[in-house]
């Protein structure tokens, strides 16, 4: 009878431990006694921590992408009603614990990009991906007249990944989700017009 497989444990405790220490600072040991199996276990499924991040991102990610269907790619709703609800997911998710553990995307890009040229490259790639869902949304504003004919989508959808993940770092560093908020009062009162 084949042993039973610890694999999802491992990696739904495990995104817990790396996204509140960090990915450096989330050891082997830690992940598997928080997912309570053995540390061989960790080695039968993975075949590094870089491997391990990969799919820790892939399953944080997957998350992330059904609220994109819900809000920015959901075309029910208003296009810049679904942009502010991304948005205020984003704060939401950032506030389960008072802002300490911040973006997990943002975390990887700025710990272990370093050290990984995979684990950037992914990261990279996400960021493209939530890029091209917030030029969508953009662009079906452009289509109902949100906004004007000659709106720069993709420039501003740029400008809206660093901005709301430099935002969400400060609110890390701060403890408070008030970095976020002003950045999504400006991208509406300023820039959306």
């Amino acid at each position: 009878m084949p042993r039973p497989s610890h694999r999802g444990k491992i990696l739904a405790e495990g995104l817990k431990v790396v996204h509140e220490h960090g990915f450096a600072g989330a050891s082997v040991r830690d992940i598997v006694q928080a997912a309570g199996v053995p540390q061989g276990s960790f080695t039968n499924h993975f075949a590094s921590k870089e491997a391990f991040g990969l799919e820790v991102l892939e399953l944080y990610f997957a998350n992330t992408r059904e609220i994109l269907r819900d809000t920015l790619r959901n075309d029910a709703l208003p296009p810049l009603k679904r942009l502010g609800d991304y948005i205020d997911w984003s704060t939401s998710r950032i506030c389960l614990n008072q802002t300490r553990n911040g973006c997990l995307l943002g975390n990887f890009a700025l710990e272990a990009s370093d050290h990984s040229d995979a684990i950037r490259q992914r990261v990279v790639e996400i960021f493209a991906e939530l890029q091209q869902c917030l030029e969508y949304c953009l662009a079906s504003a452009v289509r109902v007249g949100e906004l004007p004919a000659d709106f720069d989508c993709n420039d501003v959808a740029g400008f809206i990944v660093a901005s709301l993940q430099g935002s969400i770092l400060l609110a890390k560093a701060q403890r408070s989700p008030q970095p976020v908020v002003r950045f999504k009062h400006l991208l509406f009162s300023k820039i959306l017009r």
